[in-house]
């Protein structure tokens, strides 16, 4: 298979640092021009972003070929659009890895992009730090710095997910209670 146009999707995050740099990497072996696109809500300021989007193509390195774009709307439409524009022959998309009830409340882009491409998708998981690894010593502590546990998003408690089992439970009720007083509320009906 050969690459003419690969368009690597960002988002500036941490899960999108290994798809760059499989991007790159692929770009460099295949001899590819690359597309560095990022997606902004209608709503945001493009500066910040375009800059990035400039600072990353110049950190290409040599022998690479890089073209940046700014995208408005639906992420996933977006990108899917985009290369469609641009005939492009592969979407290198970064993955955060959410599963379950979080991935259900914050969406997966890569998944959507995956759906809607006309063009083959590569998804990259977000780096896991090496679990082999020894922790670092710090050199003003003795004591070892242990990473930072995952918290939840709604009661900040431990939980290795966005949202801990206990707050998924009470949002799961609240949201039947809900849909059984809009049920309820619907049969009565109201006087005209």
């Amino acid at each position: 298979m050969t690459f003419r146009t690969i368009v690597l999707a960002t988002d500036f995050s941490p899960a999108a640092r290994g798809a760059e740099g499989l991007a790159r990497d692929l770009t460099r072996l295949t001899g590819a021009t690359l597309h560095l696109v990022h997606v902004l809500p209608f709503v945001s300021p493009p500066e910040e972003a375009s800059r990035r989007l400039t600072t990353m193509e110049r950190a290409l390195g040599p022998g690479l070929t890089g073209v940046t774009a700014l995208l408005f709307g639906s992420s996933a439409r977006a990108i899917v659009a985009y290369a469609y524009d641009q005939g492009a022959d592969l979407i290198v998309v970064g993955t955060h890895g959410r599963t379950g009830v979080s991935r259900a409340l914050m969406g997966s882009v890569a998944e959507a992009v995956a759906r809607l491409a006309r063009c083959p998708v590569l998804t990259v998981p977000a780096p896991v730090e090496d679990a082999t690894r020894e922790p670092e010593m710090s050199p003003a502590r003795s004591a070892v710095e242990l990473p930072v546990s995952p918290r939840c998003a709604v009661c900040a408690g431990e939980t290795d997910d966005l949202i801990c089992e206990t707050c998924r439970a009470r949002i799961r009720r609240e949201a039947m209670g809900q849909k059984l007083d809009a049920e309820r509320s619907g049969r009565r009906g109201s006087p005209a």
